[in-house]
């Protein structure tokens, strides 16, 4: 066994059969060894933290001036930058590890990487709607530019006459066709692939990710060669939904699929033990558990499908004017009339471009709001209204249970009887299974149970059936005739 020195701090071998006195257990558990378990603190703002992360963004800044100014020839701006944040990550990674271990070393330095990607996103988001919103400035404090069209208004005037009112009714109108077509038929095509397996829907899975990568002009020449070419229709808008819904039902289905994916097997166990059937529990379980998931699928389509003009150039066409009819005449969207203007000289067409564009990025969060609002939380999280609608289901539920289990309330209960308005219980034995009196009585080599059972111990009547008449006889228990008069056997 192995003896600790306590005084020495180091282990000593000993035999193994070498006693332990009484004393020395005693003296080991009066004074053991222990060391504090102090938890690592993995969250949070510390000065420490602060101070490292300062120190290491200057000398990283200060590691790529010295390389780019003094050291050597480098050049350019992004280097400069790439050089300073892998300086600063190392820099960081050494004062960090002073006073953590190699797993709080490698955490921080991971957060700081995920900090910065997330910072860097937010960045380039923040810079392009407001590049976009500041050029369009111009154009948008006019109220014409949102209830005109371009109809009578060219290059040269002034930006008080025309607006792209014809682009924003015809994008609303392409892609509410491309909706109504896309969202039943890509939740029911998701809803096949998560609720039957099979060969067949890895088949119609594998078709829908190749889909995903379809490039739009495409989707835009297929519905241009089939229902302009083939079918002999005009350019319409409604041949524009066609070609947007393309694109957008390959989104919607491989967004939806991962989300269905997601709902717990527990629940739709739970329903199908209740009886429920397949149908019941896709839309009463699955489809109302992923309806948040399901509503950013809905908007992950919609944004695709929304910016595309290739597919509205091919088959809707291009116009000034107002058009209102999606199944005849040409029509615009808003992509395309961005295309249109900034491809212009005049300031003033280049000014209702980004105007445009501006009005395009605020009609998608429009409708990722409502698609939010539609969509509710995640599971488990309700809002004000979710919760009182829940407890008011709940207040019914529970009078409907104290009803039903009211105290007082008889299992057999009928109305008063006609004669002296007494309670009318039923007959013995009605409604178990045992004859009535009113039942004939069995025939000639039947057996009644009434002979088979034993007679009362209190020496009381025991219960006969029926009388038989006087030529009937009925079967003893002993497979003898008894005669009813007398009781003797025959």
């Amino acid at each position: 066994m192995t003896v600790v020195d306590l005084e020495k701090g180091a282990p000593q071998d000993a035999p193994q059969d070498a006693p332990v006195s009484p004393a020395a257990r005693t003296s080991l558990a009066a004074d053991p060894v222990t060391v504090p378990d102090v938890p690592r603190r993995i969250g949070g703002v510390t000065r420490s933290g602060v101070l490292a992360v300062s120190g290491a963004a200057a000398s990283g800044l200060c590691v790529a001036v010295l390389l780019f100014g003094e050291l050597a020839p480098f050049s350019g701006a992004l280097g400069f930058f790439v050089t300073a944040y892998l300086s600063f990550l190392g820099i960081y990674a050494v004062l960090t590890g002073l006073e953590e271990d190699g797993q709080a070393v490698r955490d921080r330095v991971m957060t700081v990487v995920l900090w910065s990607a997330g910072g860097m996103m937010f960045a380039a988001l923040t810079m392009v709607v407001g590049f976009t919103a500041w050029r369009g400035r111009e154009a948008l404090p006019h109220a014409n530019f949102f209830t005109q069209d371009m109809q009578a208004a060219g290059p040269l005037d002034p930006l008080t006459h025309g607006g792209i009112a014809h682009a924003m009714l015809g994008t609303l109108i392409m892609i509410t066709i491309a909706l109504a077509i896309t969202v039943p038929l890509g939740l029911a095509c998701a809803v096949y692939l998560n609720q039957i397996p099979g060969r067949f829907s890895r088949f119609v899975r594998t078709i829908v990710e190749a889909m995903t990568a379809l490039p739009s002009i495409v989707a835009g020449l297929m519905v241009y060669a089939v229902w302009i070419l083939n079918l002999g229709m005009q350019k319409s808008g409604l041949a524009a939904g066609f070609a947007i819904s393309v694109m957008m039902l390959p989104i919607v289905i491989r967004a939806a699929d991962v989300v269905l994916r997601l709902v717990p097997g527990t629940l739709t166990e739970a329903s199908e033990a209740l009886g429920a059937p397949r149908w019941r529990t896709v839309w009463h379980v699955v489809l109302p558990t992923a309806r948040s998931g399901l509503a950013t699928a809905v908007i992950l389509g919609t944004a695709r499908g929304i910016g595309e003009t290739s597919p509205v150039l091919l088959t809707a066409g291009f116009t000034a004017a107002l058009n209102a009819d999606p199944t005849s005449g040409p029509m615009i969207s808003l992509p395309l009339a961005v295309f249109n203007f900034v491809k212009s000289p005049e300031p003033t067409m280049i000014a209702r471009g980004f105007g445009a564009a501006a009005v395009l990025m605020a009609l998608v969060l429009i409708l990722f709001v409502i698609a939010r609002v539609i969509g509710g939380r995640g599971p488990g999280h309700q809002n004000k209204r979710q919760a009182r609608r829940a407890a008011r289901a709940s207040r019914r539920d529970t009078t409907r249970f104290a009803e039903l289990h009211t105290p007082g309330l008889e299992l057999f209960e009928t109305g008063p009887s006609e004669g002296n308005g007494e309670t009318e219980r039923p007959e013995r034995g009605a409604g178990n299974g045992a004859p009535s009196p009113d039942a004939p009585a069995p025939g000639n080599g039947e057996h009644s149970p009434e002979d088979d059972a034993p007679a009362a111990a209190d020496g009381g009547p025991v219960p006969q059936g029926p009388p038989a008449s006087d030529n009937e006889t009925r079967t003893g228990g002993a497979g003898g005739n008894t005669d009813p008069a007398t009781g003797d056997s025959h």
